[in-house]
């Protein structure tokens, strides 16, 4: 864990800004693996250009896809899968679960690790239900990685059982990967409470879009066998990496206009507008872009983030500085993230004056005068924006590596000092 740490801008006099927040992690990676398996070429324009997404690309390259990046667009040309091959996850999710789903389809063995931490993150769900499908897979008991897919170029699939409650992504990589299959695949989740419901819905509807039939019933999912198609995927602005910016102006007081928000969005985080309003802030629409002004109060909010759980680092920090105790429900599977991210706020929010209990399922949060100090990152994306958004109203507070914000928001820190001004905002909200 690096040492470095970031003087967190302070908001003296409140934000304003206009940000226009990079491609969506979510999208770009689905849309990659897609494209792999695609029977045409496909151009992915504005894609997120951070470390999980060329963890992606450099994924499907050592299996034998040709993937060109230029500035604005990636063009993916498929090819037949090969090995044998070594696939570096780093912590990315998405590479180390949807990768794995197809790596059967290569002619060849596939080799997955990555950094230290992606070793805990949780996997074993989906090795067992690819044995299932006829994927032979040596993890040597251990039911993470490292691991080796023995790869012979077909996976039959069929019918599986799987409990998806750790991660969505665990369910989402069958489902991207199962057009492939022999016999499709179907899948019917046996857990208690399935986490990130809308993130499979993203998958569901990125496969319909590429020409996959995908049927879907009460914890059922079905993809047929078939052919995908090529063409031109244009990727969505990131809603989740948009949440710190969202609520500054919240906590500090202010404006910040998001340029280019979508109207229509199957991203998590086109549900954090209505939890910025639960908040006290004021949410306005100005042609394509989303406008959310606030005066530096905000609420206290009892809230279930199970279909927006990337919001939940973000908005634990808001409530570190509220108006009233917070409850964030729903979010236990964020243990099992980049870091325990339910632990990792606890800590770090009391170290800094608040009083956090940690329950299995969440948080709750009674706000305290805060103190400076120092803000651990636990290599996590999230927990360095969650850090930078109370540095705008806690003096003297440093982040420990803020570059971690580049997982998926490269230029994170620079971006952030454009919302402190010189000069006061005095539009008043609304």
């Amino acid at each position: 864990m690096t040492t470095d740490i970031w003087p967190a801008p302070l908001a003296r006099q409140g934000v304003h800004a206009t940000v226009r927040v990079p491609g969506s992690k979510s999208i770009t990676n689905r849309s990659l693996l897609l494209a792999a398996l695609a029977d045409a070429p496909t151009a992915i324009i504005r894609p997120l250009e951070s470390r999980d997404a060329q963890l992606m690309a450099g994924a499907l390259r050592a299996l034998g896809t040709e993937v060109e990046q230029d500035a604005d667009a990636w063009t993916v040309r498929p090819a037949l899968l090969r090995g044998p091959a070594e696939v570096d996850v780093g912590l990315a999710g998405t590479v180390m679960r949807f990768v794995l789903a197809v790596a059967g389809l290569a002619d060849g063995s596939v080799a997955f690790d990555g950094d230290a931490r992606s070793r805990e993150r949780p996997l074993s769900a989906l090795i067992e239900a690819l044995r299932e499908l006829g994927v032979q897979i040596d993890d040597g008991g251990r039911g993470a990685l490292p691991l080796t897919v023995i790869g012979t170029g077909r996976i039959v699939g069929g019918p599986v059982t799987m409990d998806a409650s750790a991660s969505s992504q665990l369910l989402s990589a069958l489902l991207l990967a199962a057009p492939r299959f022999d016999d499709g695949v179907r899948v019917r989740h046996i857990g208690s409470r399935r986490a990130g419901a809308p993130f499979v819905d993203l998958s569901v509807a990125m496969l319909r879009e590429r020409g996959a039939e995908v049927e879907v019933g009460p914890d059922e999912w079905n993809v047929a066998p078939g052919r995908l198609r090529g063409g031109k995927v244009v990727v969505e602005p990131d809603m989740s990496s948009a949440a710190p910016f969202l609520v500054a102006p919240l906590v500090a007081g202010g404006s910040v206009r998001i340029s280019d928000w979508p109207t229509h969005s199957l991203q998590a985080g086109a549900a954090t507008p209505d939890v910025l309003a639960a908040l006290g802030g004021h949410i306005a629409f100005d042609g394509t872009d989303l406008v959310v002004s606030g005066d530096g109060h905000v609420t206290g909010i009892d809230i279930d983030l199970a279909d927006n759980p990337e919001l939940a680092c973000v908005l634990a920090a808001v409530a570190a500085v509220g108006a009233g105790p917070s409850r964030l429900r729903g979010i236990g599977h964020l243990r099992g993230h980049e870091t325990d991210r339910l632990a990792a706020l606890a800590t770090e929010l009391t170290a800094l004056g608040a009083a956090v209990i940690e329950h299995d399922d969440g948080l709750t949060i009674k706000p305290g005068p805060l103190r400076g100090g120092v803000f651990h990152t636990y290599d996590d994306h999230r927990l360095a924006m969650a850090g930078a958004v109370l540095g705008l109203v806690v003096p003297d507070l440093v982040v420990e590596n803020i570059e971690t914000a580049g997982k998926t928001y490269p230029d994170f820190a620079e971006h952030w000092r454009t919302l402190v001004t010189e000069e006061p905002f005095t539009e008043e909200p609304g």
